[in-house]
């Protein structure tokens, strides 16, 4: 049983629980004020290119600065011009679609089932206007394969007695589970790197060969959590369990390239994703040549996308980030517990595009409100008042 709100994404509500596996502060109305804290500026300016979007989880830029930007659970993509023109270009009939990205004049995409009888998975290439073809069958893949399945979740070490106490439907301790739910992509030459959110994996996919069969590049590590005596109360737990370790499934939520040739990876922990067991999320570094995955950053709230800037920072959507759990966009330089905090309500996704004049950075916000989902969500271009350079990741 996988307890991440991202499996949240493939329905229309967020994750709902206890202290173990508890809702996420809703993001409603705020002040939309721009400001920081810590070094390196903030936002200098802010344009609206788009609103009323609904659940606007997946953004790319393409070389003529449209956005590409998914409606996740409506199963849709969109083109967006500059001016704001929309053209939908993809719908599934029913899937979501996300994890988008763009290489050249081709378009990575991929949809997850709703059907929990048929559970489907897969990745498309898309020329410009022209038809999708299907490149992957991820979930086909994860079925055969299931890349965490050696990984233990839960508790590891708790005591036979202590274990048996434990109500029926809580996952007490278990391994890897077959589930699949491509998250985000990242379009390299000749191939497609895919952040798994069901699989816990990065894999890879070669973009010149027809339904190729995907490689696993990494699986991320479980990460621990000292159980609490409210967190045990909370789940119903016994106490027994005060004092121990939970092991909750770090769930990866985008990959991006950097020019030392690492991936870098977001993730959401597993159980709450709102700050009740503390900020969790973060972000990870992956050799994809051998696959080994290091922690850079971590202290984020439902963190669901990243941007690499220039300077080796890098920008974290925290759908659940600050202090009100609304939201916002942390800036951070790895290594360093300072970082800029832009306050944008449930940020979706971000990216980031250079330019003679330093660069813009892309949000998708409001992706989720406190009634849930709906058609609030916004796409915003913003300058940042630190300009350190402009490179290209």
């Amino acid at each position: 049983m996988k307890r991440t709100s991202i499996t949240l994404l493939s329905a229309a509500s967020i994750l709902v629980g206890g202290a173990l596996a508890s809702s996420p502060a809703a993001a409603g109305d705020r002040d939309h004020s721009h400001g920081s804290s810590g070094s390196g500026g903030g936002i200098e300016s802010a344009r609206t290119i788009a609103e009323g979007l609904f659940t606007p989880l997946s953004l790319a830029i393409d070389d003529r600065d449209r956005a590409l930007v998914s409606q996740n659970f409506l199963g849709e993509l969109l083109r967006i011009a500059p001016d704001g023109t929309r053209t939908t270009i993809a719908t599934t009939g029913g899937d979501e679609l996300g994890a988008v990205s763009t290489r050249g004049r081709t378009i990575y995409w991929a949809t997850t089932g709703q059907d929990p009888a048929a559970p489907s998975a897969r990745l498309f290439a898309q020329r410009g206007n022209g038809q999708p073809r299907q490149i992957a069958d991820l979930r086909a893949f994860e079925a055969a394969n299931n890349p965490d399945q050696g990984t233990s979740y839960g508790f590891r070490d708790l005591a036979p007695d202590c274990l048996a106490q434990i109500p029926a439907g809580f996952p007490g301790s278990y391994t890897g589970m077959v589930d699949s739910h491509p998250y985000a992509t990242y379009a390299a030459k000749n191939k497609v790197y895919v952040a798994d959110a069901g699989a816990n994996a990065i894999l890879s996919v070669r973009t010149n060969r027809a339904n190729a069969t995907p490689r696993v590049v990494a699986v991320l590590p479980a990460i621990g959590t000292e159980v609490t005596a409210a967190a045990a109360t909370a789940e119903g737990l016994p106490e027994c369990v005060v004092g121990e370790t939970y092991y909750f499934e770090f769930v990866p939520t985008d990959v991006e390239k950097g020019r030392d040739g690492s991936l870098y990876v977001t993730s959401l922990p597993g159980g709450p994703e709102d700050q009740s067991l503390g900020a969790r999320g973060a972000v990870f570094r992956v050799n994809p040549d051998n696959g080994r995955v290091r922690r850079v950053a971590d202290g984020f709230a439902g963190a669901v996308d990243l941007a690499l800037l220039p300077g080796g920072r890098i920008a974290v959507a925290e759908l659940f980030g600050g202090e009100d759990g609304a939201g916002q966009v942390s800036v951070v330089q790895p290594g360093s517990s300072r970082r800029t905090v832009l306050p944008l309500t449930a940020p979706g996704a971000v990216e980031w595009v250079d330019s003679r004049r330093g660069g813009r950075l892309y949000v998708t916000t409001d992706a989720f409100t406190a009634q849930g989902p709906g058609p609030t969500g916004t796409l915003q271009v913003l300058t940042l008042k630190d300009r350190r350079g402009s490179h290209r990741h």
